[in-house]
């Protein structure tokens, strides 16, 4: 019996026109990348994208030395090659109508109309290529009132909703509404906009043809709020900040230990009474205004001041051993240095230190684990403009693939 022949990867011979920039899509193109296709950055020459500037921390180089890459724009542009074209020349233009053609996707972030005066928006380019799936990310979308607006992360999260139940509840110190801590709208919305694409790709096997994607962030946002929004809309009562608290479980927060804090996510009635085994109070779990979940709910301002008297008496760790024993779901709060150190973030990989032109940048692995075509880390997030001679020939067979002049190109551009 011999050995079955390796399977490409699952978007290989795909290729990618990215004109995003920021975060929204270049996680979505991110992460086509990392499944296989051939991304080209497009990024304005002498500046790039924004993200590069945004620092500190940048990459230490070989020598020790802070380099100009930041950590933001290393986070989201792994797997892709970069090409320095400038969009509102005549020439630039052309080229990057050229790379459309033998596109497969192109996928952008500016604003509502904004490409129509280079010749780059779905109109245009469909003309040239109807096969393309042309993927537009905005802040408020193609249509509507706002749809000449910019939109952020921040702003979206406020007017989306998220902001209005994330933070202290009103009446305690440090009330007021808070965003996220990272620009989760954003990831989000790279997200949708990355299984909007792999849909068009899977219909165009049948029609042949390709299609416009208009994603949104406000769109994602509120669709984000999953069972909130739906509480709202079913129930008609709107929603409040609750801290670490959760509207319809109890106990399903944090509680203070006696060296740190710690997350209880007791689900169900069963886990309560184990939890409560441990805890050394087997009557609450008997206790009718406690041994079912909507009662605990109805007098959760009874429970939580108990619960918080009895997890100051151990230490988070000694908490959590006892409870993983009982088979009561609990964890710590850890600091991004505790996750990086954690046992099973280790075991499973999910840093992944690829070597760059410049030394060694430390990466967040992909979570999409694939049995048969894993993602490959074929390329590490790329210097500005460094494959711009090398994509036009590889695209367009219009100029020799120098390797010289792509690092020409990318130290006089960076």
């Amino acid at each position: 019996m011999t050995d079955s022949p390796p399977r490409a990867q699952p978007l290989a011979g795909l290729r990618v026109l990215d004109l995003s920039r920021v975060l929204a899509g270049p996680w979505a193109s991110q992460i086509l990348g990392d499944l296989g296709a051939d991304v080209v950055k497009v990024e304005r020459p002498g500046s790039g994208d924004d993200t590069r500037a945004w620092g500190p921390p940048y990459l230490q180089g070989a020598d020790g030395q802070a380099t100009r890459e930041s950590a933001y724009f290393l986070c989201a542009n792994r797997n892709k090659r970069s090409i320095a074209i400038d969009m509102a020349s005549p020439e630039g233009q052309q080229q990057l109508q050229q790379l459309a053609a033998q596109a497969d996707i192109v996928l952008e972030n500016f604003k509502t109309g904004g490409l129509a005066q280079y010749g780059l928006d779905y109109a245009s380019l469909n003309a040239l290529n109807p096969r393309l799936i042309y993927c537009s990310i905005t802040g408020f979308g193609q249509n509507g009132p706002y749809a000449a607006r910019p939109g952020y992360d921040f702003l979206i999260q406020a007017m989306g909703g998220l902001m209005s139940i994330t933070g202290v509840p009103d009446g305690e110190d440090g009330a007021g509404p808070q965003k996220v801590g990272v620009a989760l709208t954003d990831i989000l919305t790279g997200l949708y906009a990355t299984i909007g694409i792999l849909a068009a790709l899977q219909e165009r096997r049948h029609s042949g043809l390709g299609q416009h994607i208009d994603t949104a962030l406000l769109d994602v946002q509120v669709a984000a709020l999953a069972n909130q929004a739906s509480n709202y809309l079913v129930g008609g009562v709107v929603p409040r900040r609750m801290g670490n608290a959760h509207p319809s479980i109890v106990p399903y927060q944090s509680f203070p230990t006696a060296d740190s804090d710690m997350i209880l996510a007791i689900g169900n009635d069963g886990q309560f009474a184990r939890f409560c085994q441990v805890a050394g109070h087997p009557q609450w779990a008997q206790d009718a205004r406690f041994a079912t979940n909507p009662q605990r709910v109805a007098h959760r301002s009874v429970l939580i001041p108990l619960l918080r008297q009895t997890t100051v008496m151990r230490t988070t760790a000694e908490w959590v051993s006892a409870l993983e024993q009982a088979d009561v779901p609990c964890g710590p709060v850890n600091r991004l240095d505790e996750v990086f150190a954690d046992p099973q973030v280790q075991a499973r990989g999910i840093q992944v230190d690829l070597p760059h032109p410049l030394g060694t940048v430390a990466t967040v692995a992909s979570p999409v684990r694939l049995s048969a075509t894993p993602v490959q880390y074929r390329r590490p997030p790329p210097l500005l403009g460094q494959h711009t001679q090398e994509v036009l020939h590889d695209w367009l067979a219009s100029q020799p693939a120098d390797p010289s002049q792509s690092t020409q190109l990318a130290q006089a551009t960076s």
